[in-house]
């Protein structure tokens, strides 16, 4: 089985089967590659719908020599626990950074999400963010904070007083919760504009519309949130009504 990386006759041949609606695996045994090395390769440049040879392969370009650039981030990383493979965990890191950057998380912000998930612990102090990611405490410092404010992170001290950030299982329902809080001001607001600019107006009733619509969306989103919530925090053989 051909190792090393894509080249480019072979992105452009998974462009073609992408637009043909060939499977991964199906694509993958036409290229002689792992199934796994065409998915990462699709998801870390725009997906099945956006994927484009040209755009991939120089984003891979520019990857590499940014890593090939990058200054040495101290002492040697320890092996990886569980048997790990360094090589496979460090391309899904890329992967799962380009999927949150898709879905309109800002690029540095990404990289610490990323970071962070993919720890058994779900934490890193600030100094261990720096040295994996190769970047300044400030720009640490800044990703946080935003990541804090929409609810994806918390910050706690350890024992030694660090500063240390964490990700857990609830943070996504927490974040859910966050942005339909969000959505109750966008509705106030809304409301109070049809007031404002008279009823049955024109765009009054466009205001009112836009209230009425996340109204419903925020709803369902909070219900659908805490189903899930209850689901997955169900003990086995509990159902998530005796949930606690």
């Amino acid at each position: 089985m051909p190792g090393g990386r894509l080249n480019q006759q072979e992105r452009q041949q998974i462009a073609l089967g992408l637009a043909d609606d060939l499977a991964y695996a199906e694509i993958a045994r036409r290229l002689d590659r792992p199934t796994s090395t065409i998915s990462r390769e699709v998801m870390r440049n725009g997906g099945p719908n956006a994927y484009r040879a040209d755009l991939a392969h120089r984003a891979t370009e520019r990857r590499a020599h940014r890593r090939s650039q990058a200054a040495p981030r101290g002492p040697e990383a320890p092996p990886q626990a569980h048997g790990r493979d360094p090589e496979a965990v460090r391309e899904f890191e890329d992967v799962f950074t380009d999927v949150l950057i898709l879905a309109g998380t800002p690029k540095m912000m990404a990289r610490v999400m990323a970071c962070l998930y993919i720890t058994d612990t779900g934490s890193l102090t600030a100094s261990e963010l720096v040295q994996r990611l190769g970047v300044s405490p400030a720009s640490i410092s800044k990703a946080i904070t935003f990541l804090e404010g929409q609810g994806l992170v918390r910050r706690e001290r350890d024992e030694r007083r660090r500063e240390r950030y964490f990700v857990d299982d609830d943070v996504w329902y927490q974040a859910t919760i966050a942005s339909a809080r969000a959505n109750a001001q966008i509705i106030e607001t809304a409301r109070q504009g049809v007031s404002i600019l008279g009823p049955d107006t024109p765009a009054a009733n466009r205001l009112e519309n836009i209230a009425r619509f996340m109204d419903f969306v925020s709803e369902g989103i909070t219900r659908a949130a805490e189903q899930a919530r209850a689901v997955l925090h169900a003990k086995p053989g509990t159902p998530p009504g005796d949930t606690p």
